[in-house]
């Protein structure tokens, strides 16, 4: 139940951060804006290692891993998102993101083969990015060769999060949370940070409004140190899937949310694919918490 719970939670964070980042790109440019939000929670992060004494990883492997996963998860992904949303809509947008826990368990097979690819997880998994397609039918269109190029850097940004986060089960389930969190944001920022620099300008003169700065500070604090650190602390007891399913579960509460805070309207597509999304969810999880209680 406990696992349910953090699991339920986890989900309705990273549901909100929807809003956020729709609220702070009024006024912050994209690439600088996510650089900036990782290292508020790095800088809010590194001290709280320090007075809490966690052991820092020393073998080179961890480190590696700690690396090449936070430039696959926090700087490629986000990259590869931001640049490909400019060309297609955001509902194919989220559509090509509710394929990542499908990506996740191609990976798990050759990593993780205790998390084997059975039909029931896959009938499931289609019956979620089924529901994600239907709310989101109407804005399925492409049209030109930039659009291509997006759905593919999109596409491309899902498999970066599949790829990192059965890594991290499969190599970094011994590493302290905050530490691999901290790690991945460090390693993630730097090319965000330079690349918004040299194409977006001085943070400085950016327009800083005070819904922009509350929206920063929401995603550095929940978007990114809460929702993280409960990722994994979630990833050392579920199989990485069950993680990645959030990508599924995200659409439709962001839109209940956009219904409630932006005043956005609840359409009979949106009903129907959430509907489809709970049956996918019930049928995956049922089964991770039948086997977290056995264990």
């Amino acid at each position: 139940m406990k696992i349910l719970l953090v699991w339920i939670i986890t989900c309705l964070i990273w549901s909100t951060v929807w809003l956020f980042i729709k609220l702070g790109l009024r006024d912050l440019p994209p690439i600088s804006f996510a650089g900036i939000r990782l290292l508020i929670a790095v800088i809010i992060l590194l001290p709280v290692i320090t007075v809490r004494r966690i052991a820092l990883p020393r073998k080179a492997r961890d480190l590696w891993l700690i690396a090449i996963t936070g430039l696959l998860l926090l700087g490629l992904n986000y990259g590869l998102v931001f640049w490909g949303a400019q060309y297609i809509s955001s509902g194919l947008t989220a559509v090509l993101q509710a394929a990542t826990p499908a990506f996740g368990l191609i990976f798990t097979s050759y990593y993780l083969p205790d998390e084997r690819i059975t039909p029931l997880k896959f009938c499931a998994l289609l019956i979620g990015i089924g529901g994600v397609a239907i709310i989101f039918s109407n804005q399925l269109q492409i049209a030109g060769w930039l659009a291509l190029l997006g759905c593919a850097a999109v596409i491309g940004g899902a498999l970066c999060v599949a790829f990192s986060y059965v890594l991290v089960k499969a190599y970094g389930g011994h590493l302290h949370p905050i530490v691999l969190t901290a790690g991945q944001m460090l390693c993630g920022l730097l090319p965000l940070l330079i690349f918004g620099l040299a194409q977006e300008g001085n943070p400085l003169e950016f327009r800083w409004t005070s819904t922009a700065t509350f929206s920063l500070l929401y995603l550095a604090l929940a978007g990114s140190i809460a929702a993280f650190g409960l990722n994994y602390w979630l990833l050392q007891r579920i199989d990485a899937t069950k993680i990645l399913l959030m990508s599924i579960v995200e659409p439709p509460l962001a839109i209940m949310l956009g219904v409630v805070a932006l005043g956005e309207t609840l359409t009979q597509r949106t009903l129907w694919g959430s509907g489809c999304i709970l049956l996918s969810v019930g049928l995956l999880l049922s089964r991770s918490g039948a086997r977290a209680q056995a264990g």
